[in-house]
């Protein structure tokens, strides 16, 4: 709930560090983005949007909750978390994007990122495809990546309901190595690039923590988010 959202004016500081340690750390192309004040000081995060052309027609872009077919009519309110897993929208990269084995390790990729930096509202609306000139999808840059713990404290660990798998399987001993190694296979990629793709998430990156301190969150926060981070990594590592 809006009322319960904590930090509020750390928030687009958040999202402004997650996004730039996707794309500087993991090299995830993402959205083009700034932090910015307003004359008193408040902070605003921008964002460039990616789907105009330079000549200033639109390029088509479609989310995955339209392309699986998922409404609020059919699904109710909590459409965009409800209907399907993470292993589902794999199916749908497989039926849409022609070059998916390519396609599909920038999206394994990212839900291990989200993971990491505890991302608990990657849902069907925040992955999209874009159509490129010779008419056929690619995925979007990512957005809306944050550490939504920070704000929501009881958020869950994955915003799809259903989780990484179709069988929306629960993890009673918590997510590790050989979860993420699982999905990873259910999605169609070859064993040698899950262990190539999970032992760059997993290493250690000094940079991180430098970026978090350089970061205009408050100090508080910044303790807060990098907790976050050294859990998951924790939970990562995990076999």
């Amino acid at each position: 709930m809006l009322s319960d959202f904590e930090c509020r004016e750390d928030s687009p500081a958040n999202e402004h560090l997650t996004m730039q340690i996707a794309a500087k750390v993991f090299h995830i192309e993402t959205a083009a983005n700034q932090l910015c004040f307003f004359e008193n000081g408040d902070p605003a995060y921008i964002t460039r949007r990616y789907d105009i052309a330079g000549d200033g027609s639109r390029i088509q872009q479609e989310d995955f909750a339209s392309l699986g077919g998922i409404s609020v009519d059919k699904y109710g309110r909590d459409y965009k978390y409800s209907a399907l897993s993470y292993e589902d929208i794999g199916h749908l990269i497989i039926k849409y994007i022609p070059a998916w084995r390519i396609e599909m390790v920038k999206f394994f990729d990212l839900i291990l990122f989200n993971f990491l930096f505890s991302n608990g509202d990657a849902h069907l609306k925040n992955f999209s495809v874009l159509m490129n000139p010779e008419g056929d999808y690619r995925l979007a840059p990512a957005y809306d990546l944050i550490d939504t713990h920070i704000h929501l404290p009881g958020d869950s660990i994955f915003a799809l309901q259903k989780g990484l798998f179709a069988d929306a399987r629960s993890f009673p001993l918590g997510i590790g190595n050989s979860d993420f190694l699982e999905f990873g296979l259910c999605l169609g990629l070859p064993k040698n690039i899950v262990h190539k793709e999970l032992d760059r998430f997993c290493a250690d990156y000094p940079l991180i923590e430098t970026m978090i301190q350089e970061s205009y969150m408050s100090d508080t926060t910044k303790q807060r988010y990098y907790e976050h981070y050294r859990m998951r990594l924790t939970s990562f590592l995990r076999v």
